[in-house]
């Protein structure tokens, strides 16, 4: 379809050790939960209010695989740039249909960047036309530095 995007844009933190898997194919695929937090301060109790939401991403690029894999842990702050897709799958116990929806990185126009201090500023490109690394990540909003109850 002519004039549509699909296009997700996400900064936050992983809330668990990257997964890590083997397809049938014989590549490697990753997977991140990753956890995005909005902050705002109740009118009526004035007390400070979170939500949090939870992110699935999977990574077929292999050679981000890789890094992913090498350098990403868990409490890790990353920039994804990917796609919206939903997977339709059957419960092996219910017998029912379920839905998991992801966002993917592959592809020429992905990409994922690792944020925070230290080493670890650095980006990883999927993306050989352009180059969107964040150069420092102190520019990010400082809600995004708030602790993240894992």
């Amino acid at each position: 379809m002519a004039g549509s995007l699909n296009k997700v844009l996400l900064i936050g933190r992983l809330g668990a050790d990257p997964e890590i898997k083997q397809m049938v194919n014989g590549k490697s695929v990753a997977r991140l939960s990753l956890a995005t937090s909005q902050t705002w301060k109740d009118k009526n109790s004035g007390e400070r209010k979170e939500k949090t939401e939870w992110h699935r991403i999977v990574v077929f690029n292999e050679g981000l695989v890789n890094v992913v894999q090498q350098y990403l842990k868990k409490g890790a702050q990353i920039y994804v740039e990917g796609q919206l897709t939903t997977r339709k799958w059957k419960d092996e116990q219910s017998g029912q249909d379920k839905y998991s929806t992801e966002i993917i990185i592959q592809g020429y126009n992905s990409s994922l960047t690792m944020l925070g201090g230290g080493s670890s500023g650095g980006g990883i490109q999927n993306d050989t036309t352009q180059q969107n690394n964040i150069e420092d990540s102190s520019q990010v909003s400082n809600d995004m530095d708030d602790e993240i109850p894992f």
